[in-house]
């Protein structure tokens, strides 16, 4: 039975200007256009400007989602960031976007699930809201990953761009959102895709130190195709649903080969999966939203739509959720 009184009632999205192509990449690292794109179905992806960070990427795409939808935030009771690129350790990307949007009574976290980390952001506000403690609540996905790039790595730099989507959740009991949710952690994994902070060793290994993202992209490949559908799954028996009961799959857009790999794996068509990979990369926790964004602003996505959000990678972290979507 669902009882969430939470519904999602605006979505809004932002990418930097600076495109890099897959050949920009041909000068930077040994690689090219056609192996990016047989490997990854990665063509460019956006650059965040040396002055423009998550908080600016984060703001932008809420003003997104006024101009869309013609909404206010002035009374939003809570705000959560999800990104693992924060401008700050302290202060929270959160407290930035509540002091440039001047809103007066809110609370403001951020939460760092990575890849994962919408999917967390929306699972919290449904919690919140349901449970009465919350009314109106923004859950922003947003990253400046290319500041954490090495661009001398191959297997990391090809991958990664910047962005990030907002959307608002708020108190409806008549018509909510949220069907049912699903997450999993596999942390005695996590030496296979860090960055590197105040300590250097994970489980009393030492880790290479250098302040970028590192990624065994095998291991992770492995565990995503093992592991995610499985999840998936396990989502869809605690919902009572099957596949033809779902209009849209939006998973994390990590890698082309991946999602195929999980689509195949769990009988669902290609053709209805959205991801936003191809010209914006594996923008970690902003993925989803600006996948549910492009779905919106393409006419794919309508009021009516069952979908199922699935996010998946550092951590490593997986979750998922059941949508109706009903904007």
């Amino acid at each position: 039975m669902n009882t969430s009184k939470a519904r999602i009632t605006a979505i809004g999205s932002y990418v930097p200007e600076k495109r890099l192509t897959n050949h920009d990449l041909e000068a930077l690292v040994e690689t090219n256009d056609e192996w990016i794109v047989q490997r990854t179905g990665i063509k460019e992806r956006r650059i965040a400007a040396d002055t423009e960070y998550t908080s600016d990427i984060s703001i932008k795409a809420v003003e997104n989602l006024q101009e869309r939808y013609g909404k206010s935030v002035d009374d939003v009771d809570m705000i959560i960031v999800c990104t693992m690129t924060p401008d700050f350790k302290t202060p929270s990307v959160s407290a930035l976007v509540q002091a440039k949007l001047g809103i007066q009574n809110t609370g403001a976290i951020d939460l760092n699930a990575a890849c994962s980390g919408f999917a967390y952001g929306l699972h919290m506000a449904n919690g919140l809201i349901t449970s009465g403690l919350n009314r109106k609540i923004l859950v922003i996905g947003a990253e400046t990953f290319s500041k954490i790039l090495d661009y001398r790595d191959r297997s990391t730099c090809i991958l990664f761009g910047d962005g990030g989507g907002a959307v608002l959740v708020e108190y409806d009991e008549e018509k909510p959102s949220f069907i049912a949710s699903h997450m999993e952690t596999d942390g005695a994994l996590a030496n296979n895709l860090y960055c590197t902070d105040l300590s250097d060793r994970m489980f009393g290994n030492e880790l290479a130190v250098n302040g970028f993202v590192t990624q065994n992209g095998r291991e992770v490949y492995k565990w995503a195709v093992n592991t995610v559908p499985k999840g998936m799954k396990a989502l869809m028996e605690k919902a009572g649903y099957d596949n033809d009961q779902v209009d849209w799959f939006v998973p994390h857009s990590a890698n082309l080969r991946i999602i195929e790999s999980i689509c195949s794996r769990n009988g669902l068509p290609l053709e209805r999966t959205i991801y936003s990979l191809e010209y914006y990369g594996n923008t970690s926790a902003a993925s989803i939203p600006l996948s549910l964004s492009q779905g919106v602003l393409e006419g794919k996505i309508k009021a009516g739509d069952r979908l199922l959000l699935y996010g998946f990678g550092g951590g490593l972290t997986h979750a998922g959720m059941l949508v109706d979507w009903s904007i």
